[in-house]
């Protein structure tokens, strides 16, 4: 987007976002609360700004959505080696 909004700002050197979305848990979410499929699919990303890679998530909401959070968070310290 840099060359698109005029800007000469490196912000990554490379960046992917991968989404997903497991059926089982998924399922379940969204049967303890339908609108809960506002954070399907769910993503885990990966930066590297010189040579430094960062591996995150985007914070799930309080109650049944933490199931979704600890999946990520082990998914997340699985890629970065922890």
């Amino acid at each position: 987007t840099r060359a698109d909004v005029g800007s000469d700002v490196v912000i990554y050197d490379n960046a992917d976002i991968f989404m997903f979305c497991s059926a089982t848990l998924s399922r379940k979410v969204m049967e303890a609360d339908p609108a809960n499929i506002a954070y399907c699919p769910y993503g885990v990303f990966v930066t590297d700004k010189d040579g430094k890679v960062q591996v995150g998530y985007r914070n799930q909401p309080e109650g049944v959505m933490q199931e979704v959070q600890a999946l990520l968070d082990d998914i997340a310290r699985e890629a970065a080696g922890q």
